[in-house]
């Protein structure tokens, strides 16, 4: 009698074993749909091209302080006014604006284009840190530390990059970091296109 019960257990677990097969099957199906609906949105449109409503409307305005210790100004509409601007939200605690970094340093090398950053519900220390580290491609930083700034222009999450005409014009919207692509096939031609839409003189 007392040989039945450990005849059983093996079994009772091979059972529970089979029926974990399914679950786990439905498991690594459920991820691949997350993950798609991560990348992409409803439409099957990558989350990084979605249209902003701000597209081709004025900029909101911007009136943020300085991040102190950086040695940049204050980030207003002063800042951004009659300049071909990209405007990139960051925070030192977000990993892809790591990985973006090395491309805004390059892009700040650019005199056709003037660039300010938004730094995002983050810590001074953390932020200067981060700068100092990776380097300083902004010529103005505003802090926005509650996200108020970001709900105005619409951030999605971070990194997000919004390219302003010198008349205040939202001209190109980029959510997520840059990389060789999305500057070829993205923000060039943009660049490209306002500087051939600017008037002579």
């Amino acid at each position: 009698m007392s040989e039945t019960p450990e005849t059983e257990k093996p079994r009772g677990f091979g059972r529970f074993a089979l029926a974990l097969i399914p679950l786990a099957f439905f498991g690594l199906i459920a991820a691949g749909a997350a993950k798609m609906l991560y990348d992409q949105d409803v439409n099957g449109k990558n989350i990084a091209e979605i249209p902003s409503a701000l597209l081709g409307t004025k900029a909101p305005s911007l009136n943020l302080q300085p991040l102190e210790g950086s040695g940049r100004p204050a980030l207003t509409d002063a800042a951004i006014k009659g300049k071909l601007t990209l405007v990139n939200v960051f925070a030192s605690w977000c990993i892809p604006c790591r990985e973006e970094h090395p491309i805004l340093m390059a892009l700040s090398e650019d005199r056709r284009l003037n660039i300010v950053g938004i730094n995002y519900k983050d810590k001074t220390e953390g932020a200067l840190a981060f700068l100092k580290e990776l380097g300083l491609p902004y010529a103005a930083i505003g802090v926005d530390p509650k996200g108020a700034a970001a709900i105005d222009w619409g951030v999605y999450g971070i990194p997000e990059s919004y390219l302003v005409g010198p008349d205040g014009t939202i001209l190109y919207k980029r959510v997520g970091p840059f990389d060789e692509k999305s500057l070829a096939e993205g923000l060039y031609p943009a660049i490209e296109k306002a500087l051939k839409a600017r008037p002579a003189g």
